[in-house]
């Protein structure tokens, strides 16, 4: 896990740096207003940005859920304590496109999307918030990466304690 992170850091920094580079283009110099009553809206942003790590979490176990017609004991979810990561891990083998949605959803959800919408509105709480989650989707980024080559038909296995899965069969 913390290889799959310190990888996802390295790649993640470069995106970044586009994100901010074209919101900059778009909207000229990059404005982070702190005013007196500041405090309590960066605490708010901190919460909102605690609260949407469990919910990419979640989103990955809803996409199985969903789009793989799994219960909902299937999924579980937790904390690996040693390198303070979350995760949703699905129980039972899926077909890699079903994986690979799964995988791919929050950071689409929780970063391309809102960092979209800060390029539109140019909002920088937006932009911050996208681009956080979508630096935080680097290691499901890199995941799917590895995952290309996979013919459409093939079982992957999420691994219950490490980032990724096995290829089971097809």
């Amino acid at each position: 896990m913390l290889r799959a992170n310190v990888l996802a850091f390295v790649i993640g920094i470069p995106v970044a740096i586009v994100q901010l580079t074209l919101f900059v283009i778009l909207h000229g110099a990059l404005e982070l207003k702190v005013t007196s009553d500041g405090l309590p809206n960066v605490l708010l942003f901190f919460m909102i940005l605690l609260v949407s790590i469990v919910v990419h979490e979640f989103i990955h176990g809803l996409t199985w859920k969903i789009v793989a017609n799994k219960t909902s004991t299937t999924i579980t979810y937790g904390v690996q304590w040693k390198t303070l990561t979350p995760y949703a891990h699905v129980n039972e083998p899926l077909n890699v496109n079903v994986y690979r949605i799964g995988g791919f959803m929050p950071g689409f959800v929780l970063g391309i999307i809102p960092y979209l919408l800060s390029l539109l509105l140019g909002d920088t709480a937006l932009l911050v918030f996208g681009i956080i989650h979508t630096f935080a989707a680097g290691g499901d980024w890199l995941i799917l990466w590895l995952l290309r080559n996979l013919n459409r038909e093939t079982l992957v296995q999420d691994h219950p304690s490490r980032a990724g899965c096995y290829v089971v069969g097809g």
